[in-house]
């Protein structure tokens, strides 16, 4: 596993078990989060702090890796990622792109796909892959 793979696998985890502070600790201080191509999130530890806080509060939140492609500093996902939406709880898939400088995410984009939303008590409607372990209401950045 490359040092940049093994940076964005740990935020993977931590944004699985919903640890902001490991979380944070892998994105440089002045990281940046957008929404593909250029709409910028988050930008900062304290907006990504605030913006994380307030996705972990969804109670199904979950990330699941469904393939990574490693090109030396930039890693691509592609993740299902379950969450709450407005319209109801459901599954968003996910192009998340890492930028990893000195061991440290120092550029995000998601890019989101299909979403379904669930009928009914149904919590996943697939199980496509296992998680090993990101972010991100609509396009605004799904993760």
């Amino acid at each position: 596993m490359t040092q940049s793979e093994s940076v964005v696998q740990r935020q993977l985890d931590a944004f699985n078990a919903r640890d902001i502070d490991a979380l944070l600790a892998l994105y440089t201080e002045d990281a940046q989060f957008f929404e593909h191509p250029a709409k910028l999130i988050a930008s900062g530890s304290a907006e990504l702090r605030q913006r994380f806080t307030a996705r972990f509060q969804e109670p199904n939140l979950h990330a699941v890796l469904l393939k990574r492609i490693v090109s030396g500093p930039v890693v691509v996902d592609h993740e299902l990622v379950t969450r709450t939406f407005p319209e109801g709880a459901g599954e968003i898939e996910l192009v998340m792109i890492y930028e990893v400088k000195e061991s440290r995410i120092a550029k995000a984009w998601s890019l989101g796909g299909a979403k379904t939303i669930f009928s009914a008590p149904q919590k996943k409607a697939s199980n496509k892959a296992e998680a090993s372990n990101p972010l991100h209401d609509t396009m605004d950045s799904n993760r």
